[in-house]
């Protein structure tokens, strides 16, 4: 498609400007800090749920996942089902302890318990983490708009950064929050409607397609065996998706910060738990597109162009979901779609960019001056905004010029950098004995782990060190880390006095329910 045609462009546009007005007509209300973070704590429980979705479903999702199961089976999904169980084991606990314990970072849980060092270097492993995801969000979103279009993939990216930015910095967190929700619902649409035209067109039936799909294993969740380095070992997958998650709603500013805005604490846990189960069905999905593109590849077969084939002759699954959206969706629909992976990338990166400006300010700039009034938190935390969103459109031009390797030793250092944090809360909630001494020790052996790990994994080593490169698949490296972290500076603590502020352990915390003294101090 040399462009996109003129009711696809029209749609696509209006995408646009509504997040834009929506931007605008939130800005007035943007006069302080609890404003601009927090939305005013007065979000209902369905916004904050499907603004969590939307935050969680981003323009990797959009690619990677029908890729994944075009070229494979649904082992990917698995892990995903975690979040599920993350929930029931500690979402009534951790929302509202949160929303009782921290103020408006979700690091200032582990300054209370450790020290300003702890909450300064959670923060910097958050940061570091998101940063580095928001220019490749950015760079795949704009990079599926331009196959699509035909258009200049540097315009995009600028154009969608720019748009992003404006109504991130002028909106605060509630104008992120109610974009998320017209985010949200766009994205819903547009898989539903691709899943319906496949069903529609697909060679012998619907029938046909899940009966040669079972027959090749297609839908397999992975194998049951314990091998870890075997990444569709459903041992593996389990380990890593329930540390992931654990790491999302117990560690992650995008996520907590999202517990604040609810009305009250009832209204929180309804929130958190429709954003999941708005997740595991959109997942599934996405997965069941990639699934269907297979099996109506096979049964049309049509051919690919040669530009989808690498140097080998075989498909470039990545492509696959992109040349069909190109190739057979009508007039309109596919302008409905685009709107759905760009309203994906935007979701994400407008929610990092608020969460870091609230790190940022809250972490970071009130330690540096205490005494800024209100007033200058907020202009200090749209600054921020603005700044790492430019930096993000950066970074992904970058990308889009050099490809993605010349970016791989920032990507490997940020990923050392932000290992560990389900470890350290975990040994900061869970152990009264734990202090902060033994925590840092915990750090630097993770640190320590994950360096290693990180630059001796993958086909394409940074460093080779034969037979002690890292033994187990990739996504085990964040899981030891977390593991590494709990358990060193757990048995380090013993070597020290105690220290830390017990109370704020669940213990502690139990006890201040009984007590009806659950106020932040």
């Amino acid at each position: 498609m040399e462009q996109l045609r003129w009711l696809d462009f029209v749609i696509v546009f209006l995408y646009f400007v509504l997040v834009a007005w929506i931007g605008l007509r939130f800005s007035r209300r943007q006069n302080s800090t609890d404003a601009y973070f927090a939305a005013r704590r007065s979000i209902p429980h369905w916004a904050m749920g499907v603004s969590m979705f939307a935050t969680l479903i981003s323009s990797i999702t959009f690619i990677a996942y029908p890729g994944s199961a075009y070229a494979g089976t649904w082992s990917e999904l698995y892990p995903m089902f975690m979040i599920l169980i993350v929930l029931l084991l500690v979402g009534t606990v951790l929302v509202p302890f949160f929303r009782h314990a921290v103020g408006l970072s979700a690091y200032e849980y582990f300054g209370q318990r450790f020290g300003y060092g702890a909450r300064a270097y959670s923060g910097l492993a958050f940061s570091a983490g998101h940063f580095s995801k928001m220019g490749f969000v950015l760079y795949l979103l704009s990079l599926t708009a331009s196959s699509m279009t035909g258009w200049n993939i540097y315009g995009v990216l600028l154009i969608t950064g720019v748009v992003t930015v404006l109504y991130t910095v002028f909106g605060g967190l509630e104008a992120v929050i109610w974009t998320d929700v017209i985010q949200g619902l766009i994205m819903c649409l547009g898989v539903l409607v691709i899943l319906g035209i496949l069903v529609f067109i697909m060679p012998g039936g619907v029938g046909a397609a899940f009966e040669l799909a079972s027959a090749k294993g297609k839908f397999s969740l992975g194998t049951p065996k314990l091998d870890f380095a075997d990444k569709t070992s459903l041992w593996v997958m389990t380990l890593y998706g329930f540390f992931w998650f654990l790491q999302k709603y117990c560690a992650d500013q995008t996520v907590v910060q999202r517990y604040l805005v609810a009305k009250s604490d009832h209204e929180a846990l309804k929130g958190v738990a429709l954003g999941a189960l708005m997740c595991v069905p959109i997942w599934t999905l996405f997965m069941l597109i990639g699934t269907l593109l297979w099996c109506y590849y096979q049964l049309s077969g049509t051919t690919f162009p040669p530009d989808m084939l690498d140097k080998t002759g075989k498909v470039i699954s990545d492509k696959v979901f992109p040349h069909f959206l190109v190739t057979k969706i009508p007039v309109g629909l596919s302008g409905l779609f685009m709107a759905a992976v760009f309203a994906a990338g935007m979701s994400t990166l407008s929610s990092d960019l608020n969460c870091l400006s609230a790190v940022g300010v809250e972490d970071y700039y009130r330690k540096l001056r205490p005494n800024a009034s209100d007033a200058r938190r907020l202009f200090m935390g749209k600054v921020i905004v603005g700044v790492c969103g430019l930096a993000a459109v950066g970074i992904a031009a970058l990308i889009a010029w050099k490809s993605e390797r010349v970016l791989s030793l920032y990507y490997a250092v940020s990923s050392i950098i932000s290992g560990g944090l389900a470890g350290m809360f975990i040994l900061a909630f869970l152990s009264r004995r734990s202090n902060k001494q033994g925590l840092w020790i915990g750090i630097i052996a993770s640190l320590i782990f994950t360096a290693w790990a990180t630059l001796t994994s993958g086909k394409n080593k940074m460093v080779d060190l034969g037979d002690y490169n890292f033994p187990w698949a990739s996504v085990m490296i964040g899981v030891a880390a977390h593991v590494i972290v709990l358990v060193v500076g757990y048995l380090a603590s013993f070597f020290f006095p105690p220290g830390g502020k017990a109370e704020w352990t669940l213990w502690g915390w139990l006890d201040k329910r009984k007590t009806g003294a659950t106020t932040q101090p």
